[in-house]
């Protein structure tokens, strides 16, 4: 019996030892595991911000401006209305428009 209480009694410390080394791999891979979460949180967040610095910042909205109309001729007519004018004098004087006709173009490039 005595062999047998012996090999019970190893049986229980072995058993014993096993669940507390159990226990405590759990509770050392766990708090391993929370470091690691929280540096990796560090990092993420240090990156985040080296990022943001490095991009530029959006170019500013400027606005979209039309070229002038050109300058007018002598007597305030612009050069393309001239040279409309001139060629529907040429069109009268060749006598493809009336007189009629000429002055409601004419009137119309004018702005009259």
């Amino acid at each position: 019996m005595g062999l047998l209480r012996g090999v019970a009694r190893t049986a229980v410390v072995a058993g014993t030892a096993s669940a507390v080394s159990g226990r405590v791999q759990r509770r050392q891979a766990n708090k391993f595991a929370e470091k690691d979460a929280a540096t990796a949180a560090k990092q993420q967040d240090a990156y985040d911000a080296q990022m943001a610095q490095q991009q530029p910042p959006p170019p500013p909205q400027q606005p979209v401006y039309q070229q002038p109309p050109p300058p007018p001729a002598a007597g305030g007519i612009s050069n393309e209305a001239l040279e409309q004018l001139k060629q529907l004098g040429a069109l009268k004087d060749q006598g493809i428009l009336t007189e009629q006709e000429f002055g409601v173009q004419k009137a119309k490039i004018l702005g009259m």
